[in-house]
């Protein structure tokens, strides 16, 4: 195994957009490890003094703002070996914060109650990462769990330059706050090498994100990239050390649902052998469909279901076959 250091910086960022054609800034081999660190926001989102600033984000401002609006991404990380088809295992091993602040904004015309709020309101929000802690204006303590908000592989060629602000089947703006330190996400692979690229560092962040954003920040993640050659898998999908996770992005929440449900079925039908009818019934008695964000234009909904009652059974079951 070989493991790699990857600098956020003017040559290793992207901002604002996805495409095929973007050259990697490093290539791994399969079942490397790598560190990458990101930054976020734009210029209108910095602190006032006193706060740590990475020194690569306003290298990146004075560089200009970007011409389609997203999220700065580090990457992309090539993956030796991957071609279409195959599957990306991202193993997420350490997320750590970059700094000592983050921002939240809401604003007009955005988030979920898009006619309700008329004024921007921007918030700088300390953050202690010794204690994990984030500090809110009242008062009020959170605990940090951090997150990257964005983690995709390069979406398919005939789609273009894309934003990176709707998540879709590549993985994206994804936001789903289950995805920390310790799980492990599968990206199906649409171009040669995967073209891996994270960033949208979260602090902390509710299932819905509903004003828009969560608390935004410079976060390091430390990630194994594997490739999977025989691992079917056409739609993102995640795993905990307690549950699996499917998922569904469309701009209809029902939409979103159908799809997580969908692939669920036949993770359940698969993994503890039993019908289909069957896993429909234990996702309708077990699963848990919980909304992952409602802010992208293209809306999110994951579900979860406890590995324990599936591996469980297909260990016991008498339909399932031997080992």
């Amino acid at each position: 195994m070989t493991y790699q250091a990857l600098s956020a910086s003017l040559e290793t960022c992207h901002w604002g957009f996805f495409d095929a054609t973007l050259a990697p800034v490093v290539t791994i081999a399969s079942g490397s490890e790598i560190t990458i660190d990101t930054i976020s926001g734009g210029p209108q989102n910095l602190p006032g003094e006193g706060f740590h600033i990475p020194p690569e984000l306003l290298d990146l401002h004075a560089a200009g703002v970007p011409a389609m609006p997203g999220h700065i991404l580090t990457g992309p990380v090539a993956v030796e070996g991957a071609l279409p088809g195959d599957v990306l295992q991202v193993d997420i091993l350490d997320v750590s914060l970059r700094q000592d602040w983050g921002f939240n904004y809401l604003c007009p015309l955005k988030g979920t109650l898009p006619d309700d709020f008329p004024n921007h309101h921007h918030t700088i929000i300390p953050l202690d990462a010794k204690r994990g802690v984030a500090t809110l204006p009242w008062g009020l303590e959170l605990d940090l769990a951090p997150f990257f908000g964005v983690m995709a592989v390069a979406p398919p060629p005939t789609w273009g330059r894309i934003s990176t602000i709707e998540p879709r089947v590549h993985g994206g703006n994804i936001d789903n706050k289950e995805l920390v330190a310790g799980t492990t996400l599968y990206l199906p692979v649409f171009a040669e090498g995967a073209l891996f690229s994270c960033g949208d560092g979260h602090g902390v962040q509710g299932d819905g994100e509903v004003c828009v954003t969560a608390i935004e920040t410079a976060l390091q993640g430390k990630f194994r990239l594997t490739v999977l050659k025989n691992k079917e898998l056409t739609y993102p999908q995640a795993e905990t050390k307690t549950h699996y996770i499917t998922m569904g992005m469309a701009a209809d929440l029902e939409r979103c649902v159908e799809r997580a449900l969908r692939d669920m079925i036949d993770l359940v039908s698969e993994r503890a052998g039993i019908s289909r009818e069957e896993a429909y019934m234990l996702c309708s008695l077990a699963g848990d469909l919980r909304i992952t964000q409602t802010v992208n234009r293209e809306k999110g909904v994951h579900m979860m279901m406890a590995k324990n009652l599936i591996d469980a059974r297909y260990t016991q079951s008498p339909r399932a076959p031997d080992f």
